[in-house]
């Protein structure tokens, strides 16, 4: 088996995860090593492998609520330190959350949420092989008062 060698101008999945804030070295190893699937499964497919898809608890007409279970629980723990940091730290996230928590959402709702917009950010971003690069966010429209 011989070594592999990257082309020329390409990043590793490691380096590419870094670049965004909120994602450290610990949770850019976790990353590579339990969640190889990155960049080639879609966001849904992504959230659901990781635990953090909302499932329902239906039955006949009967409606429960949608919870987060399964996945890989060790990632979701990283995911979950991750998107804290990630709501101090990084200005999107910052943004979704304190949205969610305007909006009345409990705090652990609000940063599952979190964890699954970083998910779905960190997945295209491997999947296009892209740094971390943040548009900044629009300000809300101005209403002139009546």
């Amino acid at each position: 088996m011989g070594v592999r060698r990257r082309r020329r101008g390409s990043t590793s999945t490691r380096d590419l995860l870094r670049t965004v804030p909120g994602i450290g070295p610990a949770a850019a190893n976790q990353l590579v090593s339990d969640l190889p699937e990155l960049g080639k499964l879609s966001r849904q497919a992504v959230a659901a492998l990781v635990g953090v898809a909302p499932l329902n608890r239906d039955s006949g007409v009967m409606r429960g609520r949608r919870a987060i279970f399964g996945g890989r629980r060790d990632l979701r723990g990283v995911l979950f330190m991750a998107a804290a940091s990630a709501k101090r730290y990084n200005p999107l996230i910052r943004a979704f959350y304190q949205r969610l928590r305007v909006a009345g959402k409990p705090y652990k709702v609000a940063l599952v949420a979190c964890i699954r917009k970083l998910l779905t950010i960190l997945n295209q971003m491997v999947r296009n092989n892209q740094r971390w690069r943040c548009a900044p966010a629009a300000a809300p429209p101005v209403v002139p008062p009546v």
